[in-house]
């Protein structure tokens, strides 16, 4: 884009054939409207902590109103460059040393609001702005080695110790599963003996009672023999061989009563 001179007032030369008056006319200004890569100087800021760092950037910008770029401000770049510095020393001073590197993309950020805030009178707009280098003192290095080393250390520290808590958790539990498993298996032990303990008990009061049935039935069965015997009718002249015969069964019914009953008292 091609500024125009016209009898002391500025005017644009636009696309196409534009004609030019000699001695009355010429080219005051030359604007390109591509992007502009331009360096920013290294420059000294001091952080929130009191910190002095050494930074530098490149800024991006375009043109946006050539005529605002060449009457509004008597070099844009260099006011764009210096705006570029003041801002960064002023949004550093905002920050602490830990915060300006873990918030790089924020202060990029602001720094591109603030100038575009200022530069739109001159009709150029900040496209982006990249901190390429930060340059910390040597003593203040070494510090952030060391504390980076700490921390390091403190991790190490805090896992291993995760780590004995864990496994000493993990024997504690296999302990006590263990127990666990040897009362539940004595309980099941105790449990069966008591079990075999009571069907045995069982078994022999089935026996006893069952002998007791089968005494009682013959005790039964020889009660009725004897009644039968002791009511019937004597016959004359056999009442001895009938009496015979009967102290004879009684006897015999006796004795195998008492067997009956010395059975019983062995099982």
């Amino acid at each position: 884009m091609l500024a125009r001179a016209v009898r002391g007032s500025g005017a644009l030369l636009l696309r196409g054939l534009n004609i030019l008056i000699p001695v009355l006319d010429r080219i005051r200004y030359v604007q390109s409207l591509k992007e502009i890569v331009i360096n920013v100087p290294e420059q000294s800021a001091v952080t929130l902590d009191n910190v002095t760092l050494q930074i530098d950037g490149v800024l991006y910008l375009r043109i946006m109103d050539p005529y605002k770029a060449s009457y509004g401000v008597e070099d844009p770049e260099y006011a764009v460059t210096q705006l570029a510095q003041t801002t960064m020393r002023s949004e550093l001073g905002k920050l602490s040393l830990d915060k300006v590197f873990r918030e790089r993309e924020s202060l990029n950020a602001h720094i591109v609001d603030a100038i575009n805030q200022a530069a739109d009178c001159w009709g150029i707009r900040c496209l982006r702005y990249e901190i390429k280098d930060i340059h910390v003192p040597p003593r203040v290095k070494e510090s952030m080695q060391m504390q980076v080393e700490a921390e390091r250390r403190k991790r190490a520290t805090v896992l291993e110790s995760e780590g004995t808590r864990e496994s000493a958790i993990n024997v504690a539990e296999g302990k006590k599963q263990a127990q666990i498993l040897a009362s539940e298996a004595e309980k099941a032990e105790q449990i069966n003996q008591a079990a075999g303990e009571a069907s045995a008990v069982l078994a022999k009061a089935k026996a006893k009672a069952e002998a007791i049935r089968v005494l009682a039935a013959a005790l039964t069965q020889h009660a009725m023999g004897v009644y039968g015997a002791l009511t019937k009718a004597p016959v004359p002249g056999a009442q001895d061989s009938v009496s015979s015969r009967s102290s004879r069964d009684v006897q015999s019914t006796d004795a195998s009563l008492d067997e009956e009953l010395d059975r019983v008292k062995l099982s």
